[in-house]
């Protein structure tokens, strides 16, 4: 039986109060704070600004300039206007602010093709779908990661693209060979901004395939796009690895090199770590670790099957299957690609809780029991996170810590080469030349981190001249106690502030 056909002022609507909705909520979180508080903010502006000056896409702050290859391309190439035309600061909040339009647009079409395509199925009011993508467009966790220099709000668009692209009519798509292709494009471009795009590029072709019943020449023209702009980005890191010292392999090399060095030993850690952040935001509030296994396990078995309905109905449904997939093995915290993400993930449990409830009528007022204490929890921490202004605090407290400190390195001799945390944001605000003074890595999954002789060795080939500590609690402490415990005379303090905070001259010879 055909479907009643939506009226499109309707989708329009739902997609113009959503993106209100996302751009009102997210400009409460824009703020002054320094470019590189977040690390990788950092990194992204470094690059942008590197490429507007003409340096090429490097890393301005580390010594020699070498290659970027931990970052894809298109949001450094997005921004680099922004730090060609304007000083740091000013380039800085225009930045923040296309990442505020960026997300409300995300969101915006993800709402308008949540109502187009009936995600939550049939029968359902077509308030509910966009009112979902809105409670997640203002979730604490996500306008903390759009209120500062992340890849995360063009990720975003370029996602959805590709997925409304490949969705396309249900009944008769018109020009499909040339949808598939476009839908690949877009998909290609997400992934040249964050790399896990890479799982579109199977997530498109089976849905067309499988679901669709697509023709296979559709599929491949859906993965031709994403596969050559795979192995570009790959042929580009293994051109330029070498240029990368090997203690910073993690942090500033390949992808791969992440996955060389943790293999299958991060997977008994990850796997059970997905759904603990988003646990943290609907059940973190529950008084008892029972109630949170008892309202916890249920509700994963409803997002699983809501994925399950979902990957009937989109693309989106194989593309996060294949997203959790790569999760999965990642040896890192996945939050940040779960905020990514969740205005789909909501969309996925709904339609889950709403599948079920209709399938199973008995199931009915449990679903809605489990969904009535997550709902609570949810608005509890996003009521007392805007009380507490919680999408910056930690922003504000390391952009106030180099605020103070930045002064003191700004007054280096010339030919200086500083070990620091928050390397980038240093070359950003001074134009030092800064590496980082943490560094780690991984054996078999488990992180490892440098002896002093193996540490000292790296400072000195970096041609360090100076150490900063910018304060405790990143792990900095620790192997500068090392240092300085097997080496005494090698360092000698020439400055330091309040709460231990230190600027340290490297004796060489020493």
């Amino acid at each position: 039986m055909a479907r009643a056909l939506i009226p499109a002022r309707t989708e329009n609507r739902a997609a113009l109060a959503t993106g209100a909705v996302a751009l009102l909520g997210g400009a409460a979180a824009l703020n002054r704070s320094l470019i590189g508080v977040f690390y990788d903010d950092g990194l992204y502006a470094g690059i942008a600004a590197a490429l507007g000056r003409g340096m090429g896409y490097v890393h301005p702050h580390l010594p020699g300039t070498p290659a970027a290859i931990h970052y894809p391309p298109l949001y450094p190439l997005v921004l680099a206007p922004l730090f060609a035309a304007f000083p740091v600061a000013t380039a800085g909040f225009l930045a923040k602010l296309l990442n505020l339009a960026l997300s409300a647009l995300a969101a915006a079409l993800i709402a308008r093709h949540a109502v187009r395509a009936r995600l939550l199925g049939e029968g359902v009011p077509v308030w509910v779908a966009p009112a979902i993508v809105a409670l997640a467009a203002l979730a604490i966790p996500v306008l903390a990661v759009q209120s500062v220099l992340f890849a995360e709000p063009l990720f975003g668009v370029l996602l959805t693209a590709a997925v409304i692209v490949a969705d396309g009519k249900v009944e008769a798509p018109a020009h499909p060979l040339r949808a598939a292709a476009l839908a690949g494009i877009w998909a290609a471009l997400a992934l040249l901004t964050r790399t896990i795009a890479v799982a579109a590029g199977a997530g498109l072709p089976l849905y067309l395939l499988l679901l669709r019943r697509r023709p296979l020449r559709e599929a491949v023209a859906a993965a031709l796009p994403v596969g050559l702009a795979a192995v570009a980005w790959a042929s580009w890191t293994i051109a330029h690895r070498a240029g990368i010292d090997p203690a910073l392999a993690i942090n500033y090399g390949s992808y791969g090199e992440v996955v060389r060095q943790s293999g299958l030993g991060a997977f008994g850690r990850s796997a059970p770590d997905l759904v603990r952040p988003l646990g943290a935001i609907t059940l973190g509030w529950l008084p008892a670790r029972w109630l949170y296994y008892l309202f916890g396990i249920p509700a994963l078995g409803i997002g699983v099957y809501g994925f399950w309905l979902l990957a009937r109905r989109s693309s989106i449904g194989f593309t996060l299957a294949g997203y959790f997939a790569i999760l999965a093995l990642w040896p890192f915290l996945v939050d940040r690609f779960l905020w990514a993400v969740l205005p789909w993930l909501g969309l996925a449990w709904a339609a889950g809780a709403l599948g079920l409830s209709r399938a199973q009528p008995r199931l009915k007022v449990p679903v809605l029991i489990v969904a009535l204490v997550m709902g609570l929890g949810y608005l509890l921490l996003e009521v007392r996170g805007a009380a507490g202004r919680w999408w910056g605090s930690e922003q504000r407290g390391v952009s106030a810590n180099f605020e103070e400190l930045l002064p003191g390195i700004r007054d280096l001799p010339a030919g200086s080469v500083l070990a620091t945390s928050d390397e980038a944001l240093v070359w950003l605000y001074t134009g030092q030349i800064s590496v980082p003074f943490f560094v780690y890595g991984y054996e078999h999954g488990v992180e490892v981190h440098p002896t002093p002789a193996v540490q000292r060795a790296y400072l000195e080939r970096q041609g360090v001249t100076h150490i900063l500590f910018s304060g405790y609690g990143s792990g900095s402490d620790v192997e500068l106690n090392d240092l300085l415990g097997a080496y005494p005379g090698w360092l000698t303090v020439i400055r330091v502030w309040s709460g231990g905070r230190a600027l340290f001259r490297v004796n060489r010879g020493s």
